[in-house]
């Protein structure tokens, strides 16, 4: 491999956006992606439905400061925006009331104002809620739906360091497809994982199996689920600090179940929310019919959608329908087509859905994103800043980190 100015490892957002950031202020870079395919965590797929299906990321989160609401604009691609309210809730197959509804809306305004007025030693968020006396709903979408964790293990801090995300948006022909599209001039070597990365004399040399490669720096886009699981070996060893970080950040799972229903609607609106509150965690939410496809999208998360990893997709796909069928009836199976389950967790280069920090460990973001001897430099969703867990704040880490890069070379 011919020796460049920066190597950037991960193809993902924040890796695209890096490449072209270098490119821009005349540096040589090599991308290597330890996958077969660019775009990381998000992926468009034709392959299950005859239709685009994010396998990964699929809200356009905060299109107001998001570049690429503005590039699907500019292509002409179908857009829905989505107010993420519940339009529906059940507690197991009975519909809640009108009060009860009613008091979900409550407890999440009465959990914003405690948030705003923390001040507790305590940085569980689940001891929050606690305290707050929220509702089971509300809970549910705030820890496992939004953070891909159970709220017992999101750091209040953390969790309140994070923008508002709205306005959301849908895009119909795929965020993951977005995402291709936006790298296709980038060079990348795929299939090409990073195992080693010396860093002990000037630079950085970058170990693989198609040889190593030799740069100034090295910018890391590698979810800290790999970098935790030591896919990527440094050496020297990295700081205390740093290697504290990636274990500070585990990844949170937010697990995909979309059922085909075909010749039925189920009384349902395309977009609407569907929230179903059973025992133990076991909860399940459901986006309806997204652009009048025939999908009702199912998520899980948290600690249950790990579980549901483990278990497999057969025991995942009978789960979400089991779940329509109690609600809408069993005549609802005869309608039931093809459907699937997303298992990031499985993946080896990814390893999770997005990183939520441990209770008292907010501080592991700052820490990493701490160059490591002006060489070292990590990007990603999980040092986004306010946009965490965003594909488009991964897309502006991997830019802001390689300007910082540009500066340190020019120095």
């Amino acid at each position: 491999m011919k020796d460049v100015d920066v190597v950037i490892i991960g193809a993902g957002s924040a890796g695209l956006s890096a490449a072209k950031v270098l490119r821009s202020a005349g540096l040589s870079f090599n991308v290597l992606e330890a996958m077969d395919r660019i775009g990381g965590r998000a992926w468009t797929s034709n392959r299950h439905f005859g239709v685009p299906f994010d396998i990964g990321c699929a809200w356009l989160h905060a299109a107001d400061r998001n570049p690429y609401f503005s590039e699907a604009q500019a292509a002409g691609w179908t857009m829905h925006h989505h107010d993420m309210n519940i339009d529906h809730l059940y507690y197991r197959n009975r519909k809640a009331s009108e009060a009860e509804e009613a008091a979900v809306k409550a407890a999440d305004a009465a959990m914003a104002a405690l948030l705003e007025n923390h001040s507790d030693m305590d940085d569980r968020l689940g001891a929050l809620l606690a305290k707050g006396r929220s509702s089971r709903a509300a809970a549910t979408f705030c820890g496992p739906m939004d953070f891909g964790a159970d709220e017992d293990e999101i750091s209040i801090a953390d969790f309140r360091n994070a923008a508002d995300l709205d306005p959301n948006y849908f895009t119909r022909e795929g965020y993951g497809a977005l995402v291709a599209r936006f790298g296709a001039d980038v060079p990348v070597e795929l299939a090409t994982p990073v195992t080693r990365i010396d860093w002990d004399g000037a630079g950085v040399a970058c170990l693989t199996d198609r040889g190593t490669l030799r740069a100034s720096a090295a910018i890391v886009t590698a979810s800290p689920g790999v970098l935790a699981f030591e896919e990527i070996v440094f050496s020297p060893a990295l700081p205390d600090s740093h290697m504290a970080a990636f274990f500070d950040l585990p990844m949170g799972m937010l697990t995909k179940l979309p059922v085909e229903i075909r010749g039925s609607r189920l009384g349902l609106n395309a977009f609407d929310d569907l929230l179903v509150e059973r025992t133990a965690r076991h909860d399940i939410y459901f986006l309806g019919f997204p652009f009048d496809l025939d999908l009702m999208v199912g998520f899980v998360g948290g600690d249950f959608a790990w579980e549901l990893s483990a278990a497999g997709e057969a025991a995942g796909i009978d789960f979400a329908t089991d779940r329509l069928c109690e609600i809408f009836g069993n005549d609802t199976r005869r309608h039931v087509g093809r459907a699937m389950m997303t298992n990031w967790g499985a993946e080896r280069y990814v390893r999770g859905a997005y990183a939520a920090a441990r209770p008292g460990r907010s501080g592991a973001r700052a820490a990493l994103m701490q160059p490591v001897g002006e060489r070292i430099f990590f990007a990603g969703e999980h040092l986004a800043g306010p946009l965490i867990q965003t594909c488009g704040g991964a897309r502006l880490s991997g830019e802001a980190v390689a300007r910082q890069v540009v500066a340190q070379l020019a120095a």
